[in-house]
């Protein structure tokens, strides 16, 4: 008689063999289900923007399936020819490159100093960056814009930027700081035995180490600047604003606009879009590599 014989095994859960039944096809299709469902409002869009005004007033998007007559591309030969809506995506576009930048540099300098240097006040000046991490933004509105009123910031470009670097900055330092403190500290040793300095050990070991992450958390500056509308819409210069608040002037000033407003506002979507499909690869590692650290 086997060691085993006689071994009850125990009877899975409803919840295991639940799990199991959903396992493979159904479960795919689940997803599939749900993720045409999340995309449909942006294909309503899409459509929306293919019409003409005329048809978008006399029915819904839907009846391009039926009618794929209405798909024209004129509006969109309009908004490109349309001043205002190109210069407040070139707006958008000098505001969030910037602060993407310089919070990705400054961010990883910080991290790597806060993981791997010692300096007096080191874990105190850290636990101050993450008490920053939960400071509304609404909070430093009023103070900030009195502030940038007394140096000359106010309705500037350069005030945009210097307030979103800000409030990027904490989750900058706190994300890269964990990632470089996995970084293993032999390797960093060796090279220091090589000869390298702490600006060449930065530059040629922890940055492309830190690809992944440095890439997530451009991404997630990237799309936090552009679509953002509350900073803008108290900061930014009104007769260059970015695109979030020219397409609500739009609504505003013309509320059947949507000739301008269903084309700008897909393209205001798709350049993000871009940029995260660009980085994709290196979002999901530095995802990944966070979640196994």
């Amino acid at each position: 008689m086997s060691a085993t014989t006689g071994v009850v095994r125990p009877r899975p859960s409803l919840a295991a063999r639940l799990a199991g039944r959903a396992g493979g096809g159904v479960l795919r299709v689940f997803l599939v289900l749900v993720g045409l469902l999340w995309l449909t409002p942006t294909v309503g869009l899409l459509l929306s923007s293919l019409r003409s005004p005329a048809d978008v007033a006399d029915s819904g998007w839907w009846q391009v399936f039926t009618h794929p007559a209405q798909l024209t591309t004129q509006s969109y030969a309009e908004l490109l020819g349309n001043d205002k809506i190109m210069g407040s995506l070139l707006t958008t576009a000098l505001i969030t490159v910037p602060a993407t930048l310089l919070v990705v540099v400054f961010g990883a300098l910080a991290g790597y100093a806060f993981a791997w240097l010692d300096f007096p006040g080191r874990d105190g000046w850290f636990m101050v960056v993450v008490g920053l991490l939960v400071v509304p933004v609404q909070v430093a509105l009023v103070p900030v814009a009195k502030l940038f009123g007394l140096v000359g910031l106010f309705n500037t470009t350069p005030g945009v930027v210097l307030f979103h670097t800000a409030f990027g900055l904490p989750f900058a330092i706190f994300l890269l700081r964990g990632f470089f403190a996995e970084i293993p500290r032999e390797l960093l040793e060796a090279a220091r035995l090589d000869g390298a300095g702490e600006l060449r050990l930065f530059t040629r070991v922890v940055l492309p180490l830190g690809g992944p992450a440095i890439a997530s958390l451009a991404i997630f500056q990237f799309l936090w600047v552009w679509n953002d509308m509350l900073v803008a819409l108290i900061f930014a210069d009104n007769g260059h604003p970015p695109i979030t608040i020219a397409l609500q002037q739009e609504v505003r000033q013309f509320s059947n606009n949507i000739d301008v407003l269903a084309p700008g506002a897909f393209l205001s979507m798709v350049i993000p879009l871009a940029v995260f499909f660009a980085f994709q690869k290196q979002f999901v590692s530095g995802v990944m590599s966070g979640a196994v650290k």
